[in-house]
């Protein structure tokens, strides 16, 4: 019977431990069979005035509706991990922090309508990574910045309708197709729903994206209401999206100058992108990579007109790719690609063509390519001035170029043929490798700038590839078993060479791959001494000289009177007189006896002028003195007053 009752108890207990649901919310488990379920909160008190902070952390749906909340605060949900849905609907919300929703991860389903939300922040959608409904209809939103884009990137339900939007960025329908560059799909789950209906929308070039999808019949973008009202300008109040003519806005079309390059290594190639468009569009040009491109010349010449130029100089292998140039105004988007292939080597220059009559000055050449597969056309290189550079396709017959690398090709072969065996080819080979090593060299090799521990090395090579390989040796000076050495290529002309010791002489060559043996250029310098040594040194003498400048002012002062007071102590009969100049009380005696030879010292005192008052005092003191100090056998002391 005892065990009865306590299991009865535990039962009861057990019954009772079930999550505490706030005072002014009504707290709903849906269960399964399977004993799992969910749990969803209502909270549609009156009076309540601030968001309920003790709601069961397992609750998967909260809904906060026909309250007097006015503000959403900071972390309001912070502890509620499971939330799914979240519908704050018909209340009295103004305000709305931008972290308000923080550590909602899983959140599906945000609801914030029928409020009176002016600002919303936009950025908070980063804390709700699963967000794809996202309903603010019925707000007094007045815009969306162009900062929300990236934030909308993964909604699939937005509800913008019954608010005060009068246009949109342009770029926010550039995340879904059409306009995205992906293909458009009639999988219903891939559809993306807007609700934009009931606001004064200004029918310009800004919404013409929007305009354009409402006539659509084919599209993953679904319009709530497809009867969409312009409110202006005056022209088009109250017309139809699906009627309004936008007449001063053109979607931007691109031309290039050719489609397809080719050019030898080294070379330089310029590329010429024009497009039409109102507003008059931006030109952007990157490569397939999606790296961009700095090297551009841009221009404008009239209203809805631009051109651009990109200049590629000593181009390599690595330059070789497609280039796109991309127009884009408020209206739309277009791409034109140009493909650019290099050659695996460098072309020997060709004079420029004279005439009779006039001589054109050599500038650097422009590579033409007509965009053609016919094996029997080929390139023309052609010299213009530098202002005039333009891109040009150009259609010619292939025949075979006579150059000095073909004549010495062909003697190559010839006298392969006549000289049989091995003795034979290596003698031609030897013979060919010495003419082409004689037009190459590397000229001006120096040394511009030194430095304790570094210095900058400059060449020029004359009939070397630019991406031929070098190889910088260097060691101290006499120390050629100490040698280092630096992989570079003979285009950049231009080497840094660090770790170096200060105030020592070194000796560094330039060696050419296939030049002759001895024929390698070779310079000395020498290091700089320490510099910050030397600019401590000289800032310590510095700070000495206004010390030495500061202190012997000082000393000398101190010496002079060091030598005044010892002056003083070896003459005290200039004190005596000192003392007597600076006396104050003055004593004469005036006495019918007659003074003695030596003085007393008291007499001294009295033999000084004294004035009326001194006098008086001094009379009436000598007074009471004779009386006590009377002999007879003297004569009596007078004093006259």
């Amino acid at each position: 019977m005892r065990r009865l009752l306590c299991v009865h108890v535990f039962l009861c207990c057990l019954s009772m431990a079930h999550p505490f649901c706030p005072s002014q919310c009504t707290c709903v488990f849906h269960g399964r069979t399977d004993g799992a379920g969910t749990r969803s909160v209502l909270c549609n008190d009156p009076d309540m005035s601030d968001i309920p902070v003790n709601v069961p952390v397992d609750t998967v749906k909260l809904r906060v509706e026909k309250t007097a909340i006015r503000r959403i605060p900071t972390e309001a949900f912070y502890y509620l991990v499971d939330l799914r849905y979240l519908w704050i609907t018909y209340n009295s919300i103004t305000s709305v922090d931008t972290a308000s929703f923080y550590n909602l991860k899983v959140l599906h389903e945000l609801r914030l309508d029928g409020n009176m939300i002016s600002m919303f922040p936009w950025e908070s959608l980063k804390e709700m990574p699963r967000l794809r409904t996202l309903d603010l209809h019925n707000n007094r939103i007045s815009s969306v910045p162009m900062e929300a884009i990236p934030f909308l990137l993964n909604i699939t339900y937005l509800d913008l309708s019954s608010n005060k939007l009068a246009t949109l960025p342009s770029e926010l329908m550039d995340i879904w197709p059409p306009f995205n560059g992906a293909a458009v799909s009639t999988n219903a789950s891939q559809k993306v729903v807007l609700g934009l209906q009931d606001n004064p929308w200004f029918c310009d070039c800004k919404i013409s994206k929007m305009i354009e999808i409402s006539k659509m019949t084919v599209t993953p973008v679904v319009l709530m209401d497809q009867f969409l009202t312009c409110s202006g300008p005056e022209n088009l109040a109250g017309v139809l999206f699906q009627r309004a003519e936008i007449d001063n806005c053109v979607k931007p079309t691109v031309m290039t100058s050719a489609t397809k390059i080719t050019s030898p290594l080294g070379s330089n190639v310029l590329l010429r992108c024009d497009t039409t468009g109102f507003p008059t569009p931006s030109l952007h040009w990157s490569k397939s990579d999606g790296s961009t491109v700095d090297n551009t010349v841009q221009e404008s010449p009239g209203d809805g007109i631009r051109w651009s130029i990109m200049s590629l100089t000593g181009i390599l292998s690595k330059d070789a790719g497609n280039y796109s140039c991309k127009a884009k105004n408020v209206a739309g988007s277009a791409v034109a690609t140009i493909s650019l292939s290099v050659a695996g080597s460098i072309s020997t220059t060709i004079p420029p063509v004279s005439t009779s009559n006039s001589t054109a000055p050599t500038s650097q050449a422009t590579t033409l390519v007509p965009p053609t597969d016919n094996p029997n056309l080929s390139t023309v290189t052609l010299t213009v001035p530098p202002r005039t550079s333009t891109t040009i396709a150009a259609v010619v017959p292939k025949r075979e170029k006579t150059t000095p690398s073909n004549i010495i090709q062909k003697g190559s072969l010839k006298q392969g043929k006549i000289q049989q065996g091995s003795n034979g080819r290596k003698l031609a080979a030897d013979e060919k490798s010495k003419k082409s090593d004689s037009t190459k060299s590397v000229k001006d090799f120096k040394i511009v700038e030194e430095t304790s521990d570094s210095a900058v090395l400059l060449w020029t090579a004359d009939g070397i590839p630019n991406d031929a390989p070098l190889t910088v040796v260097y060691s101290p000076y006499g120390e050629d078993e100490i040698k280092r050495t630096v992989e570079t290529n003979a285009g950049s002309g231009k080497l840094l060479l660090e770790g170096l010791s200060s105030g020592m002489q070194y000796s560094v060559c330039l060696i050419a791959k296939g030049s002759a043996a001895g024929k390698d250029p070779c310079v000395d310098f020498y290091t700089l001494d320490n510099v910050e040594d030397g600019g401590q040194n000289q800032l310590f003498i510095i700070i000495s000289g206004i010390a030495c400048a500061l202190v012997l002012p000082l000393i000398a002062l101190l010496l002079y009177k060091i030598l005044a007071l010892y002056c003083k102590v070896n003459n005290p009969g200039s004190d005596e007189e000192e003392l007597e100049k600076e006396s104050y009380v003055k004593f004469e005696t005036i006495s019918m006896k007659q003074r003695t030879m030596n003085p007393h010292p008291t007499e001294l005192w009295a033999r000084r002028q004294t004035n009326e008052s001194e006098r008086m005092l001094l009379c009436s003191r000598s007074s009471i003195d004779s009386q006590m100090t009377y002999k007879s056998d003297s004569s009596r002391s007078e004093y006259l007053c």
